[in-house]
């Protein structure tokens, strides 16, 4: 039996650690640095011959391409006019070469959208975290710095595709938890003393938000090609910010005033906190919190782009087929008061009875349409049209 993509992304990311152990350091703020066992571990995932053909599409444009280098007097990030087209987003090669040649690092963002390797193994990851996974790639030159000191704001997984780099990483967290919301104005210094660690192919580091770190490629003859992941999870702000819009039409607490006129009273804070609290308890009901639970799940089927199973020459089921539900496509299975369920997924919703639920269970693990009993094959063949079924 072959891998889904769930279980080969995450041998890829993080080898033999358990998943307990990973869940810890998603929910801690320790960084760790994982050793590869090979040093062709990731180069099925990118090489720079990818990126050569990428730059000699239409598609290498900016803001997806950009360049950095550290050495630069302030920002780090070299003015898009170095090596685009004059008034174009789209990349001029012969100044992107030059200015690398200059010791500039290659950035491209989100390069899980146009490359298939990184798209299959970002998909995996997200089946496991349930949040959005991105991936951007950097290319330094040997002896050259993109970014200085600096922390990220979502945790990653650094993996070394190519070359060397050495980093100095530091456990001090400036700002804990850090968002998109946390300013950020290069003024943060590294307190403490920092580690020095140098990755080599086939090894990665997971850095938690906020930790601060900084990476150099090492000299010599070859560049340094690294992958950073992103794990996009989201903040208890953002998702209360998405459940406010989704209960302010349902619920007339969320849409009461407050009488702006008493606020100079004495007694105006008191005012205030008697508005709130059934707007507060509305969001800390049982039915909000599920709301919660099931928006974080319809935002990722939303979301992120469907890795359909079918094809253009989508040949129709068989009986005897062996089937099981694709991990490339994002869904999930929202039980109904009435019985049955509610198949969630990127193009909408499919109503289920309790026989077709069953089925749904048994084609997690994998199974024929024979072997489902009667009726299931039209069933199977349905699912598999919209690309939520892969044979094995």
């Amino acid at each position: 039996m072959t891998d889904t993509p769930t279980e080969a992304a995450w041998r890829l990311a993080f080898g033999d650690l358990t998943a307990a152990q990973v869940f810890a350091l998603r929910e801690g703020t320790a960084w760790r640095r994982l050793p590869g066992n090979t040093t062709d571990r990731y180069a099925g995932l990118l090489t720079i011959t990818d990126l050569d053909a990428f730059l000699r599409t239409d598609a290498a444009r900016h803001p997806r391409v950009s360049m950095a280098d550290g050495g630069r007097q302030g920002s780090a990030a070299i003015p898009p006019d170095e090596y685009l087209q004059a008034d174009s987003s789209r990349v001029d090669l012969p100044r992107l070469f030059a200015r690398y040649d200059a010791g500039g690092s290659l950035v491209v963002s989100q390069f899980h959208e146009l490359h298939a390797p990184l798209a299959r193994f970002c998909r995996g990851l997200e089946k496991v975290f349930l949040h959005p996974v991105q991936a951007n790639i950097y290319l330094t030159p040997p002896g050259a710095q993109g970014f200085r000191a600096h922390f990220d704001t979502h945790d990653v997984l650094v993996l070394q595709v190519s070359g060397s780099k050495s980093w100095r990483v530091w456990d001090d967290i400036p700002f804990p938890s850090p968002s998109r919301a946390t300013p950020w104005a290069n003024q943060q210094s590294p307190a403490g003393v920092a580690h020095a660690l140098t990755l080599n192919p086939g090894d990665a580091l997971y850095l938690p938000r906020g930790v601060m770190h900084e990476a150099v490629a090492q000299s010599g003859d070859a560049p340094s090609l690294h992958i950073t992941i992103g794990f996009l999870e989201a903040s208890i702000a953002d998702m209360l910010r998405e459940l406010l819009e989704i209960l302010e039409a349902e619920n007339p607490a969320l849409r009461a005033s407050i009488p702006s006129w008493r606020l100079a009273e004495s007694d105006g804070a008191a005012a205030i906190a008697v508005r709130l609290a059934p707007a507060l308890a509305a969001l800390s009901s049982d039915a909000a919190l599920d709301r919660i639970a099931l928006a974080a799940m319809d935002r990722i089927t939303r979301d992120r782009l469907p890795l359909s199973q079918r094809s253009l020459t989508h040949r129709p089921i068989g009986a005897e087929d062996r089937l099981r539900l694709s991990d490339a496509m994002h869904h999930h299975l929202v039980p109904l008061p009435e019985g049955g369920g509610a198949l969630r997924w990127y193009g909408g919703v499919e109503t289920l009875n309790a026989t077709e639920c069953a089925w749904l269970t048994q084609l997690a693990e994998g199974a024929t349409p024979a072997s489902l009993g009667a009726g299931a094959l039209p069933f199977c063949q349905r699912l598999a049209a919209l690309g939520l079924l892969e044979r094995f």
